[in-house]
């Protein structure tokens, strides 16, 4: 049995992202409902808890809480925004709504010594995000970090092995956060550190070999790096029982179905390439709000996988390429819905097959590149950057046709161009159709079209993310090329927003 960390889930939308820096720093983690019973949490005997952030007052009567009685266990508990203030006012403390809200990135103060600042400078920019504060420490707590509008950036009460941050130490904008956390795992709950990969792949073989037994599996392949690494691994634990059907639904970036194409029918495994551009765009036609197109393209994807099903004899088993941020972000586990996912918000009730395997939907991106490269798949498959299941049918504000796809795919094609020239490039990139129009000069005429936004972004976990400082040089080429090689496009923007406030795509 590993180690494991319990983090318990208020609705903070950063949740996956702790149990990912957890698992980081070779600790086990798993997310479990912030209301889960001390004597649950006791089975499960964890070597630390960690209470998230979410978007609530703690002191509202609909509040959600946890059960007290997880504070007097023994286990090392970390509360992080809303769990902090969870932890102070279920021991006694108060909490009150913020003279002066803080949100984005603060400087905070060390003010004394602590296991859980251990090497950690006394001055750090971290992200807040909150509009309350504690106002009062419970009893046997002490401050131990602040900030000029909150006086109890941090609190701690060692003797119980209670501790609390009111920023988030696990996102990267957040000066020595992973730091802070490793002093948790480490310094607190006396981690030994026994996570690793080395054994996942073995142990998926084993559980879908279970599974499955003989029956077949029909597989979603987009081409990207979830549903390739699913299909090596299905495809390794049940050779020619996999079916990968590629659905060209007409989203798709210029000539990417020609090369996903190219790349899987020579792979061990059965290939079926589906056609529907037109039947997808007519699915959508005069659709404008963003979750409708989600889930009405992830609706009809499941129609075409169905339908192909049938006609290959009733495949019972459906293997999609899941991973755990698509899960969190579709608003799983009582979190709020940012964004449905293709795989999992948009899946109708009324389903035909008999089951769903998801092998990847308890890992993180980098744990399934990891996989990825442990299962042999090229570098340039593995590493590519993310690419919705909608495709471009979101990167266009407001109702999508064939002429507005046609514009963003050339759009995007020469930003893509023009950024893989680059030695340092940004971990996502991509142009967007706004929907808006603007008038502009080509030649003598006055034109009046649409305006491209071009989007990139550095990040490591995708859960936070900076704009990409391109240079301005950069920024022309790709602008020129745009404005000259697309006729009804007459300005290009660049979006310079980090996330949060916004999502890394625009729908």
């Amino acid at each position: 049995m590993r180690e494991m960390i319990l983090v318990l889930d208020f609705g903070g939308q950063y949740k996956e992202l702790i149990a990912r820096t957890v698992r980081s720093l070779k600790v086990y983690s798993e997310i479990h409902p912030g209301n889960m019973k001390a004597e649950k949490v006791k089975e499960l005997n964890p070597i630390g808890i960690i209470l998230t952030g979410g978007p609530n007052s703690v002191y509202l009567p609909d509040a959600p809480l946890c059960d007290p009685e997880i504070f007097n266990l023994g286990i090392p508990v970390l509360g992080i925004c809303y769990g902090m203030q969870l932890m102070c006012h279920t021991l006694g403390g108060e909490v009150r709504p913020c003279d002066k809200s803080e949100y984005g990135r603060v400087n905070v103060e060390l003010k004394a010594d602590s296991l859980l600042f251990e090497g950690i400078p006394e001055n750090n920019t971290v992200l807040m995000s909150h509009s309350d504060y504690v106002s009062r420490l419970p009893e046997g707590f002490r401050g131990i970090a602040a900030t000029s509008d909150c006086p109890y950036a941090a609190c701690e009460n060692p003797e119980r092995k209670l501790y609390g941050v009111q920023f988030h130490p696990e996102v990267n904008l957040t000066d020595n956060g992973q730091k802070i956390i490793g002093n948790f795992l480490y310094s607190v709950c006396k981690a030994s550190g026994d996570y690793n990969l080395d054994d996942y792949i073995e142990k998926q073989i084993v559980k879908i070999r279970q599974e499955v037994g003989e029956q077949k599996v029909l597989l979603a392949l987009s081409g990207g790096v979830d549903s390739a690494v699913c299909a090596s691994l299905i495809s390794k634990a049940i050779p020619g029982q996999l079916v990968c059907i590629f659905v060209d639904h007409g989203f798709m970036r210029l000539n990417e179905g020609d090369k996903i194409e190219e790349v899987f029918s020579k792979r061990n495994l059965k290939f079926i390439r589906v056609n529907a551009q037109d039947r997808f765009l007519n699915k959508i036609k005069g659709v404008t709000d963003p979750e409708k197109k989600r889930k009405l393209i992830g609706e009809e994807f499941v129609r075409v996988f169905e339908e192909e099903a049938k006609r290959l004899g009733d495949i019972p088993i459906l293997a999609q390429g899941t991973i755990y941020p698509d899960v969190v972000e579709s608003g799983a586990n009582k979190g709020a819905v940012i964004k449905s996912h293709h795989n999992v918000g948009g899946l109708p009730e009324n389903l035909s097959f008999k089951k769903i395997i998801e092998p990847l939907s308890g890992l993180f991106k980098d744990e399934v590149r990891a996989i990825g490269k442990k299962l042999g798949l090229p570098k340039e498959l593995v590493m590519r950057q993310p690419f919705p299941g909608p495709g471009l049918a979101i990167r266009i504000m407001g109702e999508v046709t064939k002429e507005k796809l046609e514009i963003l795919r050339m759009a995007d094609h020469i930003m893509c161009e023009e950024i893989e020239k680059l030695r340092v490039r940004p971990k996502q990139y991509f142009a967007v159709y706004t929907g808006a129009y603007s008038v502009g000069v080509k030649g003598d005429d006055r034109t009046y079209d649409g305006v491209i936004a071009l989007r990139a972004v550095t990040t490591d976990d995708f859960m936070t993310c900076r704009y990409t400082h391109l240079s301005h040089k950069v920024l022309e080429r790709i602008s020129t090329r745009i404005t000259n090689e697309i006729h009804s496009v007459s300005r290009v923007v660049y979006d310079i927003t980090s996330k949060p406030p916004a999502t890394v795509e625009w729908e």
